[in-house]
């Protein structure tokens, strides 16, 4: 896979102009669009719309997690929509997420479209060992969660996880070679890593053994995001 379709830029803008721009000046650089909880509130179905009318790849980053049938529903309305990756959040726990991977094939069979890949969100990669345990009241350390909750994803019949770059290694070990890690928190050496707290550079993260990376604002908040995604991609491509 060329360095270009491993790279996911989060477009987290609050309206559907400044959506249209990056994509207008991305799209030769990337291979997919992340459509997080910003995006989608401020503009709904159309955000995706847009990406899919330009040519584009969706991964509807909304993280779902609620009962297994409201996920259900929510996966099968993304798959109608044409999205190419989706996630739930591994806490939901195995019913939600095999229900939510059953209903997105059957979906995507019964409309004719491929199935899209689905993943579990795992541990945020805003928190640490400290917050895991004193805030959220797990008392495992992080990679211990982040792989319990890979396994479990894997073992509801999911495609992948998110995860931090941190834990990339582990995943792999534990999940084998074909399991999907889609991994933000990632910055080039010396950039500000905001409020991302286990980060690596990109170059790092595919060494680790990384499917794809999610950037935001090394890319889209630089001054030139068509030029930042391309030295991005050429970093990469030394690795690849």
């Amino acid at each position: 896979m060329p360095a270009r379709d491993k790279i996911i830029v989060a477009l987290d803008v609050p309206d559907l102009v400044a959506g249209k721009k990056l994509v207008d000046q991305l799209f030769p650089y990337v291979g997919m669009f992340k459509v997080g909880l910003e995006f989608y509130t401020a503009a709904g179905p159309a955000a995706i719309r847009m990406i899919k009318e330009r040519g584009g790849k969706v991964f509807a980053d909304l993280k779902l997690h609620d009962i297994p049938n409201t996920v259900a529903g929510a996966a099968r309305a993304l798959v109608r929509l044409g999205v190419d990756m989706l996630n739930v959040h591994a806490a939901g726990g195995r019913s939600m997420m095999q229900t939510a991977a059953a209903a997105a094939r059957e979906e995507a069979a019964a409309v004719g479209r491929p199935a899209p890949v689905l993943i579990a969100v795992t541990v945020l990669t805003s928190l640490d060992g400290e917050a895991l345990r004193h805030e959220v009241g797990i008392e495992r350390e992080v990679e211990e969660q982040v792989v319990r909750w890979a396994r479990l994803a894997r073992d509801s019949g999911l495609d992948g996880v998110v995860a931090s770059p941190r834990e990339i290694r582990a995943i792999r070990e534990a999940c084998g070679p074909e399991f999907v890690i889609v991994t933000p928190g990632v910055r080039q050496a010396g950039a500000d890593r905001g409020d991302q707290r286990r980060v690596m550079t990109p170059a790092e993260a595919l060494k680790q053994g990384a499917s794809y990376l999610v950037i935001g604002r090394p890319i889209t908040a630089a001054p030139d995001p068509a030029a930042a995604a391309r030295a991005i991609g050429e970093e990469m491509e030394d690795v690849i």
